[in-house]
């Protein structure tokens, strides 16, 4: 069998349509639930513990040339060339994963109960 024929064969198969189709809508899925995690719950987790920002929870490691600490936000510090550990966002990426892997789970867990 020639190598063209068995890649189109491959590449048509179901599972590998099926694989992009899955990839596409978990990218898509990705943003729904950063916008989830960013706009919905950290605003209000950010408001209970004293008004914290957590896109501008960070910690400055070495002040910028620009423009000398404290800065307002990330992106200040961020534009005077500060190295900064960005708190806030990492924390907001564990909270992302947390719910994807939990959603990912669920519908496993469906899927499995369905098959038998």
């Amino acid at each position: 069998m020639g190598i063209v024929k068995e890649f189109k064969e491959f590449a048509v198969k179901g599972n590998v349509i099926d694989l992009a189709v899955g990839i596409i809508i978990g990218a898509e899925f990705g943003k729904i639930v950063n916008s989830l995690v960013n706009d919905i719950i950290m605003p209000p987790i950010g408001l209970l513990i004293g008004g914290v920002d957590f896109r501008n929870l960070f910690v400055t490691l070495k002040e910028g040339a620009a423009t000398a600490a404290p800065y307002a936000t990330l992106a200040d510090a961020q534009k005077a060339g500060a190295v900064t550990l960005n708190v806030g966002q990492f924390m907001t990426a564990v909270l992302t994963f947390t719910i994807i892997a939990f959603a990912v789970f669920l519908l496993v867990r469906v899927v499995n109960r369905l098959r038998g």
